[in-house]
Protein backbone atom coordinates (compact mmCIF):
# COMPACT_ATOMS: atom_id res chain seq x y z
CA UNK A 1 0.00 0.00 0.00
CA UNK A 2 1.26 3.46 -0.86
CA UNK A 3 1.25 5.95 1.98
CA UNK A 4 3.06 9.01 3.26
CA UNK A 5 3.90 9.89 6.85
CA UNK A 6 3.57 13.33 8.37
CA UNK A 7 6.53 14.60 10.40
CA UNK A 8 4.40 14.12 13.49
CA UNK A 9 3.63 10.49 12.61
CA UNK A 10 7.33 9.72 12.03
CA UNK A 11 8.14 11.19 15.43
CA UNK A 12 5.34 9.28 17.15
CA UNK A 13 6.41 5.93 15.68
CA UNK A 14 9.73 6.41 17.46
CA UNK A 15 8.39 7.93 20.68
CA UNK A 16 5.69 5.29 21.10
CA UNK A 17 7.92 2.41 20.00
CA UNK A 18 5.62 1.23 17.23
CA UNK A 19 7.52 -0.71 14.55
CA UNK A 20 6.95 0.49 10.98
CA UNK A 21 6.04 -3.04 9.87
CA UNK A 22 3.22 -3.00 12.45
CA UNK A 23 1.98 0.31 11.03
CA UNK A 24 1.96 -1.24 7.56
CA UNK A 25 0.15 -4.36 8.79
CA UNK A 26 -2.68 -2.27 10.27
CA UNK A 27 -2.88 -0.06 7.16
CA UNK A 28 -3.09 -3.13 4.90
CA UNK A 29 -5.42 -5.23 7.06
CA UNK A 30 -7.27 -3.08 9.62
CA UNK A 31 -9.76 -4.84 11.84
CA UNK A 32 -11.86 -1.67 11.80
CA UNK A 33 -12.03 1.56 9.83
CA UNK A 34 -13.94 4.41 11.44
CA UNK A 35 -14.75 7.76 9.87
CA UNK A 36 -14.40 10.58 12.37
CA UNK A 37 -15.92 14.05 12.53
CA UNK A 38 -12.85 15.68 10.93
CA UNK A 39 -13.24 13.89 7.56
CA UNK A 40 -10.34 11.61 8.40
CA UNK A 41 -10.37 7.89 8.99
CA UNK A 42 -9.09 5.77 11.86
CA UNK A 43 -7.58 2.44 10.91
CA UNK A 44 -7.34 0.27 14.00
CA UNK A 45 -6.47 -3.25 15.10
CA UNK A 46 -5.92 -5.05 18.38
CA UNK A 47 -2.34 -6.32 18.53
CA UNK A 48 -0.60 -8.40 21.18
CA UNK A 49 2.79 -6.89 22.01
CA UNK A 50 5.85 -8.87 23.10
CA UNK A 51 5.03 -8.16 26.77
CA UNK A 52 1.88 -10.29 26.28
CA UNK A 53 -0.48 -7.33 26.64
CA UNK A 54 -3.07 -6.36 24.03
CA UNK A 55 -3.04 -2.82 22.67
CA UNK A 56 -5.20 -1.04 20.18
CA UNK A 57 -3.12 0.49 17.40
CA UNK A 58 -4.89 3.55 15.99
CA UNK A 59 -3.75 5.25 12.80
CA UNK A 60 -5.36 8.53 11.81
CA UNK A 61 -5.25 8.96 8.03
CA UNK A 62 -6.42 11.32 5.34
CA UNK A 63 -7.78 9.03 2.64
CA UNK A 64 -6.27 10.21 -0.57
CA UNK A 65 -3.85 8.70 -3.02
CA UNK A 66 -1.51 7.89 -1.47
CA UNK A 67 -2.91 7.59 2.07
CA UNK A 68 -1.46 10.25 4.36
CA UNK A 69 -0.78 9.10 7.93
CA UNK A 70 -1.38 12.02 10.28
CA UNK A 71 -0.56 10.26 13.54
CA UNK A 72 -0.32 6.81 15.09
CA UNK A 73 -0.54 5.61 18.66
CA UNK A 74 -1.27 2.61 20.82
CA UNK A 75 -3.63 2.47 23.75
CA UNK A 76 -4.64 -0.11 26.32
CA UNK A 77 -8.15 1.46 26.47
CA UNK A 78 -9.56 -0.89 23.86
CA UNK A 79 -13.17 -0.76 25.07
CA UNK A 80 -13.18 3.04 24.80
CA UNK A 81 -12.42 3.04 21.07
CA UNK A 82 -13.57 -0.35 19.75
CA UNK A 83 -16.85 -0.31 17.84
Amino acid sequence: MNYTLSKHARKELINRQIPKDLLEKVLNEPQQIIEDEFDTFIYQSIIQFPNGKDYLIRIIVAEREPLHVITVYRTSKIKKYWR
